[in-house]
């Protein structure tokens, strides 16, 4: 069965930090570009990081210098940093495919980050 779980979230002041999880099975998890993705309430979803089957990350630039994404293909398991939190960045993440997310959507992990 193909799914992403997603984990980490929580609620954090201005200025903290969050490291989310996102566990993905039944795909050849190290031969995939993958992304972080988050929806805030009334927007749409938007990308927020990126990483390809080879390392190369690429970041939105609402969070470039703040947040870091990494994978664990042994564990098929890729990551996000998030540091110097802002109230803005608080939305539902997500994980999928990246660019074009073909995987089921997960039930995310939910981010607040007070001011």
């Amino acid at each position: 069965q193909v799914q992403v779980v997603e984990s980490g979230g929580g609620l954090v002041q201005a200025g903290g930090s969050l490291r989310l999880s996102c566990a993905a099975s039944g795909i050849s998890f190290s031969i995939y570009n993958m992304g972080w993705y988050r929806q805030a309430p009334g927007k749409q979803r938007e990308m927020v990081a990126t990483i390809s089957s080879r390392g190369s990350t690429y970041f939105a630039d609402s969070v470039k210098g703040r947040f870091a994404i990494s994978r664990d293909n042994s564990v098929n398991t890729v990551y996000l940093q998030m540091n110097s939190l802002k109230p803005e960045d608080t939305a539902v993440y997500y994980c999928n495919i990246y660019p074009i997310p073909t995987l089921q959507w997960g039930q995310g992990t939910q981010v607040t980050v007070s001011s």
